[in-house]
């Protein structure tokens, strides 16, 4: 299992952001990811900044660790300008992205190109066309396509990804059609828990929904005639009652519940002091540090 974290955008880059991403790196964290939002929840009005540039300087002040989005997605993304943007990062970084993906939400972004809000089934019309295209993006010097929502002509991606045949995607989604997508497209597969309602689902409750979304992504996997166990199973901490982060006892009987179902990367939010992934400072070190070497 890997241990790793998601660092809020929150952070000005010359008054502790660039020190915020190179403790990431100084503590062992298997990858630091960022959210790919315009604005999100509570953070709304205050600073949050763009991911790919974040993600762009973070490359340039580290040196091991990797880096990547969760998640980034079609709400105001173009699989075109986002595959020059991914292709140039994972150069950057020396071939060290991880693209998390996923169809999008109904919060703060999704409309903020003045486009009404999507239904659930055209998110996920759209997420479809999306990941085929930007894996072809991804992968080839040029793309040509014609698709109901995205289209690309002659779109050239030279010289290409660091990371052969292209960077890794690691897809979010719980529901038949996004697993089916994980399952064709993905080097890895992310949850957040249960979708219908994380914050109030009882927490000895959580582990049986991720054991029943890895059921279906197995499914999935059989379906298009691929290994499970090749895919990554990532664990996005932070979006149910669960309280990993209270103690360094906490955080080990928690990844070890999770160990046991399959997960194979746990994230865990930087502390943000006055939100909802408030955290002990040192005890979120002292995970980092100590918590998979408990697991034993």
């Amino acid at each position: 299992m890997r241990l790793s974290t998601v660092i809020l955008p929150i952070h000005r880059w010359n008054q502790g952001g660039r020190e915020v991403w190179r403790r990431a790196e100084e503590l062992g964290f298997h990858a630091a990811y960022t959210y790919d939002h315009l604005s999100w929840r509570t953070f709304r009005d205050e600073p949050w900044f763009g991911a790919v540039p974040t993600l762009t300087a973070a490359a340039a002040v580290t040196e091991r660790i990797r880096l990547g989005t969760m998640v980034t997605s079609p709400n105001f993304r173009h699989p075109v300008t986002l595959a020059k943007d991914l292709m140039s990062v994972d150069d950057i970084s020396g071939g060290r992205l991880t693209v998390g993906i996923g169809a999008g939400g109904t919060g703060f972004d999704a409309t903020a190109l003045g486009q009404e809000a999507w239904t659930a089934r055209e998110r996920a019309d759209r997420f479809g066309e999306f990941v085929s295209l930007l894996d072809r993006l991804l992968r080839d010097e040029v793309t040509t396509a014609e698709g109901r929502f995205y289209s690309a002509h002659e779109a050239r991606m030279v010289p290409g990804c660091v990371q052969r045949p292209r960077l890794p995607l690691h897809v979010a989604a719980t529901g038949p059609r996004g697993l089916r997508l994980a399952a064709e497209y993905g080097q890895g597969w992310i949850s957040y828990g249960d979708p219908r309602g994380p914050g109030d689902l009882p927490a000895e409750e959580c582990p049986g929904v991720i054991a029943g979304q890895l059921a279906r992504l197995a499914d999935a996997c059989a379906a298009v005639g691929r290994d499970p166990g090749g895919l990554e199973k990532v664990l996005l901490q932070g979006s149910t009652r669960e309280r990993p982060l209270d103690s360094l006892d906490a955080f080990v009987d928690y990844a070890g519940r999770y160990r046991e179902l399959g997960i194979t990367e746990i994230v865990i939010h930087w502390p943000v002091p006055g939100s909802i992934f408030e955290a002990d400072p040192a005890v979120f070190e002292r995970i980092a540090t100590e918590g998979l070497a408990q697991l034993g």
